[in-house]
């Protein structure tokens, strides 16, 4: 009897594996943003580190076991953006000359970002969770580049690609809130989105 009973338990902890990854990279920002705020560079690299692998984990727990839902998307989508605007801050911080030798093309993809998170807004109400097989790619090489520039400093060739891969998730995030007519999660891409369209209007 108490092994039918601790079976759904199991399975409940189960699912809800990737929120609590999610949930604890949430968690974490503020600890994030105190190293920023308190100038630790070290506690901050290895725990931007840790929340980066967390992202990974948390998406590829879900979608290798099928455990998507709707409340976990928007807890990823959350702290992703968290930590992305915290990591930002954090260039201003630890990486003045490196903003400052790259401050336009930063712009631009910080720029695209935050635009996004409004059209978002403004067409669901909620922040867009559609994370496209480019924007996981996209994001990544910022993680792969915002690591490298803290452990090795700057590499420029890493840094073209980061900004490329960037700009093209965002214009397809873009199209796709033109698209899609309502909220969506877990969208692979506008390529898959207007073939099921086709597919629906034969």
């Amino acid at each position: 009897m108490a092994q039918e009973a601790a079976h759904p338990t199991r399975r409940l902890l189960w699912v809800n594996t990737p929120n609590a990854i999610s949930l604890a990279r949430l968690l974490a920002t503020p600890i994030l943003l105190a190293a920023v705020i308190r100038g630790r560079a070290e506690m901050f690299k290895w725990l931007l580190l840790a929340c980066l692998l967390s992202d990974i984990l948390d998406g590829l727990i879900a979608r290798v076991f099928h455990l998507r839902s709707e409340f976990g998307a928007k807890l990823d989508s959350a702290a992703d953006i968290l930590v992305a605007f915290i990591s930002i801050a954090a260039l201003f911080v630890f990486q003045r000359a490196f903003l400052a030798a790259h401050f336009w093309e930063l712009s631009i993809v910080v720029c695209l970002y935050a635009v996004e998170i409004l059209a978002a807004l403004l067409r669901y109400g909620k922040i867009s969770s559609f994370h496209t097989i480019v924007n996981r790619i996209a994001a990544y090489s910022q993680g792969i580049f915002v690591m490298s520039l803290f452990l090795w400093g700057y590499q420029g060739w890493l840094f073209h690609i980061m900004i490329a891969l960037t700009i093209v998730a965002s214009l397809e995030e873009f199209v796709l809130l033109g698209v899609l007519p309502k909220w969506r999660s877990d969208v692979r891409g506008l390529y898959w989105v207007l073939a099921d369209r086709r597919i629906a209007s034969k």
